[in-house]
């Protein structure tokens, strides 16, 4: 064949290997791939540059921000003009050291980080380089969803991130992704933990595990299908919560722990997160855990630990049939005494309870709390009653119960029957009212429902009694303090019954089961 004339064997391959090959084409020659692991031990991901000076506008950081513009690369940090000369081609972000594969003999490679941090891309790139050494590799998500819109299709994951003829076909109605050379990946959900029980693999990406409810059942089912293979490892890219399983799953001998900041990726990271996100929950609780990616400690002396809610949460929104079966649904108010700029919030926090039998079990439906003007509070109240179809308002009257019932009485729509309001004064003190309640949840009584309650929760695991009771965990000791004083199993009265609780209660007005005609006594 002469060097000048085309090359024509591609016109014998079969239609399908031609399609394999043009795919391949158009990815290398359309796809802005670039390699993620640089050679260089302790790189920071930033792009290898030579430079004179360090940075003008941060002298305690390390690095420059480094950005290419016609005239050479500069520092992008407002008030350094410092030029970068190129040491290499890595001239683009790639992984930091923490996103490098630890070294060793390690079955569980931990990589907790806040939002945002690059967990995703991690465990993306940590998969498709097992692809060269393992066939079989497990990924495991909350859900089937999530594992398709995150794991495989999602801006970091393993479509996007492959390198141009090595993106693996991925078979959604087989759940299976197969890379060029044969090795291949099968999805599952943690919401099916039995699927794991039969299959085996040599590795496994676990993305979010800290989040599954059910993660022992999981994490068992994984670990006993991890026999192929000389050297098992499994990758879990979480933001961690403070529960018995992370703690315990740190602390192994073969866990590698590794912890990355919000901060570290924070270049990649839209104006809207840097400026909001992070400015609202930084220096707070949960910024240490979203953000920073700490496992967060038990605050000494605090009534409420992490362990009375987690193991007893409800991970989704209740059904609305479910909602209705509840006997009892108040909204329970704990009103600001001011309205100012440096004024409280105004706790508002709907809870329910069902007996059956002889057990009773308390949830936390809602957390409509924030600061407003009395009228402000008083129709987001309203609006919680009627959403959630609640019998009636527990409301804390320390600051007046004539200024609370007349701020609810003049926010209620002209022709709208006036709910019921139990009135609450706790001046007798808040420890006195919190014990009780912290007893309920100690107990697995109380059930959070959804992932939505962080700011309720927040204030629960960080108050110490002899500080300032926050004004969200006054209103959910309120509206629980009333459901689990009025609430007992359900009786049909006789009327001679009706007449002698009559005398006994002076006349109180004792709400029935919810939907039918039962009386319930305390």
């Amino acid at each position: 064949m002469s060097a000048f004339q085309p090359d024509e064997s591609y016109q014998r391959w079969t239609p399908a290997a031609q399609e394999r090959a043009l795919t391949a084409l158009r990815e290398m020659q359309s796809t802005p791939w670039h390699p993620f692991y640089c050679p260089i031990p302790g790189c920071d991901g930033h792009p290898h540059m030579d430079y004179d000076e360090p940075c003008e506008a941060d002298p305690l950081s390390p690095n420059h921000k480094w950005v290419k513009a016609p005239s050479g690369w500069f520092c992008h940090r407002e008030g350094c003009s410092v030029r970068g000369r190129p040491r290499d081609g890595w001239t683009f972000p790639h992984a930091r050291c923490t996103q490098h594969p630890p070294k060793g003999n390690w079955l569980t490679w931990f990589n907790r980080g806040g939002r945002g941090s690059g967990k995703t891309r991690t465990g993306s790139e940590w998969t498709h380089r097992r692809t060269k050494v393992s066939g079989r590799i497990a990924l495991i998500a909350a859900t089937g969803p999530d594992a398709r819109t995150i794991m495989i299709e999602g801006k970091s994951g393993l479509l996007a991130t492959a390198k141009p003829g090595e993106r693996p076909n991925w078979e959604p109605s087989k759940k299976e992704l197969t890379w060029p050379n044969g090795a291949k990946a099968f999805v599952y959900s943690a919401e099916e933990p039995d699927r794991l029980r039969g299959p085996e693999h040599h590795d496994a990406w676990v993305d979010e595990p800290a989040h599954y409810d059910n993660i022992e059942e999981v994490w068992a089912n994984l670990l006993f299908g991890l026999r192929l293979g000389e050297q098992p490892r499994i990758c879990a890219t979480t933001t961690p919560k403070p529960t018995k399983w992370v703690k315990a799953t740190i602390a192994e001998e073969t866990t590698v722990s590794v912890v990355g900041s919000t901060y570290e990726n924070i270049d990649n990271l839209t104006p809207v997160f840097r400026d909001v996100i992070l400015k609202k929950y930084e220096g707070t609780r949960r910024g240490r855990q979203e953000i920073h990616g700490e496992v967060l400690a038990d605050v000494e002396g605090a009534l409420w630990q992490y362990e009375y809610l987690e193991p007893y949460r409800l991970p989704t929104a209740l059904p609305s049939a479910f909602v209705r079966q509840l006997d009892r649904i108040v909204v329970a108010i704990d009103p600001a005494g001011t309205h100012r700029k440096k004024s409280d919030e105004t706790g508002i926090v709907v809870v329910g309870v069902r007996v059956e039998g002889s057990e009773e079990h308390f949830y936390v439906l809602a957390d409509y709390s924030g600061k407003y003007s009395p009228k402000g509070w008083a129709d987001r109240a309203l609006h919680a009653l009627e959403v959630w179809s609640a019998d009636y308002l527990v409301a804390e009257t320390n600051y007046g119960g004539d200024m609370v019932r007349h701020t609810l009485e003049t926010s209620v729509d002209e022709g709208v029957l006036m709910p019921r309001i139990v009135e609450v004064n706790s001046r007798r003190g808040k420890v006195i009212r919190a014990d009780p309640i912290v007893g309920l949840y100690e107990k697995g009584m109380v059930h959070h429902v959804g992932t939505q309650l962080g700011d309720l929760e927040d204030q629960l695991v960080g108050w110490v009694p002899g500080s300032e009771s926050p004004d969200r965990l006054d209103a959910l000791v309120h509206g629980l303090t009333d459901l689990a004083r009025t609430v007992a199993p359900a009786t049909v009265a006789t009327p001679e019954q009706l007449r002698t609780l009559s005398q006994l209660q002076s006349g109180s007005n004792l709400p029935g089961r919810r939907g039918t005609g039962e009386l319930r006594t305390a």
